[in-house]
């Protein structure tokens, strides 16, 4: 008879806290440690979390300010989908046709070169100090990132699958819609993402330069006036809609690129 062979020993695996855990446990560090240092800090020039929060609710309540942000929010979305529509255009050309890219891409990385805030005055005499500078100025940021990233991406393509809808005698649009797009819709969605945090860059300098009843009004008030729990609830309540906006294009993104799972 054989002896039963005893069980071997379970090794216990130490716990690894996911990506999620750690995020939000570093998360409340940071806030843990901003209202230490608050409250025992200068707070002429900072204000703790829990004074911001408070803040925030309270500014909600004033109708001028709130409309003020949703002037913006519109402003912000309408320089979002020009500079989306004009930029995935041209990079679309300089990705696909060479002579757009030999008179087109040195144009177009010459002018996203150069610094845009001293330009900002032009795009006042031009358009006025009314919403359509804030848009155009908004535009002139989010449209080259844009123009690059999908130029990359229409370049990146497999020449094979190009070559294949080719010799299977597919017309230019239809190669462009069932290849080229899918293949770059990675780099669009990226193009998309870096043009909204530019078109929003855009739009708020505008607004802080321009603006005389806008965000930028307020922020200026309250800066001017040492509220710093109403300005970076301000501030907060800005990155919350960039945040959103941000988070809308990552939700289109994962459900048209299903697919590629």
């Amino acid at each position: 008879m054989s002896a039963t062979a005893a069980p071997a020993p379970t090794i216990p695996v130490a716990y690894r806290p996911g990506p999620a855990l750690v995020r939000w446990a570093l998360i409340l560090a940071l806030l843990a440690l901003w209202e230490i240092s608050a409250r025992y800090g200068d707070k002429l020039f900072i204000a703790p979390p829990s004074a911001v929060a408070v803040s925030g609710w309270t500014i909600l309540g004033d109708k001028r300010l709130v409309a003020a942000m949703t002037q913006a929010l519109w402003e912000l979305v309408v320089a979002f989908l020009i500079a989306t529509s004009v930029g995935g255009v041209v990079g679309l050309l300089i990705g696909r046709i060479r002579i757009a890219t030999a008179i087109l891409q040195p144009i177009v990385l010459f002018l996203y070169s150069m610094p845009q805030a001293p330009l900002l005055p032009l795009f006042v005499l031009a358009f006025g100090i009314g919403p359509a500078s804030k848009i155009a100025f908004g535009v002139s940021h989010g449209v080259f990132p844009m123009i690059i990233t999908v130029a990359a991406g229409v370049r990146e393509v497999d020449p094979a699958l190009l070559r294949a809808a080719r010799s299977m005698g597919a017309s230019g649009a239809r190669t462009l819609w069932s290849i080229v797009l899918p293949s770059a819709g990675a780099s669009f969605f990226t193009g998309l993402r870096l043009s909204m945090s530019s078109v929003l860059l855009g739009v708020l300098l505008a607004e802080l330069f321009v603006s005389q009843a806008g965000i930028g009004y307020y922020t200026h008030r309250y800066a001017d006036a040492f509220q710093p729990a109403k300005l970076l609830a301000l501030i907060s309540m800005l990155a919350a809609i960039a945040a959103g906006l941000n988070e809308m294009c990552r939700l289109v993104e994962s459900r048209v690129n299903r697919w590629r799972a």
